[in-house]
């Protein structure tokens, strides 16, 4: 697929995108972004759904392309919604984020596609790490959901 990055920036409608609060044992799925919006700072991985593909196909692309794993999607965690704005109150960036709850299935953990880094993070070090609001939060119902002892589909 070429690269639409240009189409990203100040767009003429919302974006549709997933993200994944990928679980691996008792470790959460982290990745530093490697490319605008949002470039350095750590994220779950995710990005735009293709045209003619599924929101939950999408998800596994996503996480495929930037990890270098294979997952299991399980249940919708939230809407994320992100819109940044310009100096002059343009809208630079608008997107809308179906945020899943994934389980490891396979593969090595790598870096890929936007991704400047991943790495497999405890709960206990989360407060580490620079994440959005909405983010943390998505963590956290997907912790409860793990928590309870309800895996991914597989």
């Amino acid at each position: 697929m070429a690269d639409d990055r240009a189409d990203r920036l100040y767009p003429s409608r919302p974006l549709p995108g997933v993200g994944a609060v990928v679980w691996n044992g008792a470790q959460v799925l982290l990745a530093r972004r490697g490319r605008p919006p949002s470039q350095g700072s750590w994220a779950i991985p995710g990005g735009l759904i293709e045209i003619g593909e599924t929101a939950e196909a999408a998800v596994r692309r996503e996480v495929f392309e930037e990890c270098g794993i294979e997952i299991a999607v399980g249940p919708v965690l939230g809407l994320f919604e992100p819109i940044q704005r310009d100096p002059d109150g343009r809208i630079r960036y608008h997107y809308v984020v179906v945020d899943y709850l994934a389980r490891y299935v396979a593969g090595q953990l790598q870096v890929g596609d936007d991704a400047a880094e991943v790495r497999w993070v405890a709960p206990a070090e989360l407060a580490q790490y620079e994440l959005l609001p909405a983010t943390r939060e998505m963590i956290a119902r997907a912790l409860g959901i793990v928590s309870e002892g309800v895996e991914a589909n597989t």
